[in-house]
């Protein structure tokens, strides 16, 4: 770690938009107990969309050269799955859809923009999901908030931005990140805690940087100060492995584009089996075979797809009556198969 290293500006949801998604997966955590549901399958049916369909995307800011470029970008996703990304493109005018912050109805089921800070995107059919709100920022589920950001490409598109384009949407069609695989090898190879007497020590910029006798600050200690300013509890939640998470977890997939390039001082060795070993710019056979099981195309695994969303359907509806459970019912009815 040097002061020449460029600071990390990490993926991160506003706290109030965190803190709803915590309610709502609280309420699914206890409703699978109850119910007996795979957790897991739950969240994945909730989250993904209706295989075979056409999932709307506009833009917010941008020129049609940029735009026509995300769209082209994202090709190598729908070729490896039973789904398509509408970018609304018009022929006669050459333009892509668009969408406002003024807008009461949904122009596009995912929102990009480019005017906030960093890269990220809400998961899946939470682009959708209007209680899921940050209104301050602009940020969440309602028709006109942004749901995934590409910040700063209207300035300078940067190194292996397809790649960071892809992470992105696939986080909109229902990925997690690769170093929270609970199979995987990150949570043991990541330096949470400061090297043993470090004395914090702040570089030109206010980031924390290694003291006089060449210690390191640790993960935590680092990510408290800018440029993303984490509290613990944000370390925890986006970088930490959920033994309990309900999200799917197949085998650690070190070429993924799902699986951060962190700064050297974040691993403990060097080389770091938490380090990705693809190139940060195309989709892995994993990140394919992701996209195969959340999307299938064979008539078999369409009909047990429609088998277990209606049977989860029938469980939900037997629950208490609640907001929750009203969205859930929702978004189970259009995930049983594919569109005709």
């Amino acid at each position: 770690m040097t002061e020449q290293e460029p600071d990390p500006v990490l993926e991160s949801m506003p706290d109030e938009l965190v803190a709803a998604l915590e309610v709502r997966d609280a309420w699914r955590a206890r409703v699978a107990e109850s119910q007996g549901l795979g957790l897991a399958f739950l969240v994945d049916d909730l989250a993904r969309w209706r295989p075979g369909s056409a999932v709307r995307v506009a833009f917010l800011d941008g020129d049609t050269e940029l735009h026509a470029k995300i769209a082209d970008a994202t090709k190598q996703i729908t070729d490896a799955c039973n789904l398509e990304l509408d970018f609304g493109f018009d022929e006669a005018t050459g333009a892509y859809r668009r969408w406002t912050t003024s807008d009461t109805e949904y122009a596009a089921d995912i929102r990009v923009s480019f005017d906030r800070g960093g890269y990220w995107s809400l998961v899946g059919t939470d682009s959708t999901d209007a209680d899921l709100s940050d209104p301050v920022n602009g940020i969440g589920g309602g028709p006109g908030q942004r749901s995934l950001n590409l910040g700063g490409f209207t300035d300078e598109l940067p190194t292996r931005w397809q790649g960071t384009t892809r992470h992105e949407f696939l986080h909109a069609l229902a990925f997690h990140h690769e170093h929270q695989n609970m199979r995987g090898p990150c949570e043991d190879a990541f330096r949470w805690d400061d090297d043993a007497g470090y004395v914090p020590t702040r570089g030109d910029r206010g980031q924390f940087v290694p003291d006089a006798a060449g210690r390191r600050p640790g993960i935590y200690t680092y990510l408290a100060g800018p440029p993303n300013s984490w509290s613990r509890a944000k370390v925890d939640h986006n970088l930490r492995t959920d033994p309990n998470s309900p999200a799917t977890a197949g085998r650690f997939d070190g070429g993924s584009l799902m699986l951060y390039s962190f700064q050297s001082f974040f691993y403990k060795t060097d080389p770091s089996p938490c380090a990705p070993t693809g190139n940060g710019i195309d989709l892995s056979d994993g990140d394919k075979r992701g996209l195969q099981l959340l999307y299938p195309e064979t008539a078999d695994a369409l009909s047990e797809l429609a088998v277990r969303v209606s049977a989860t359907a029938e469980q939900i509806a037997a629950v208490e009556d609640s907001p929750l459970r009203a969205r859930t019912l929702d978004l189970l009815s259009g995930k049983a198969g594919a569109e005709a």
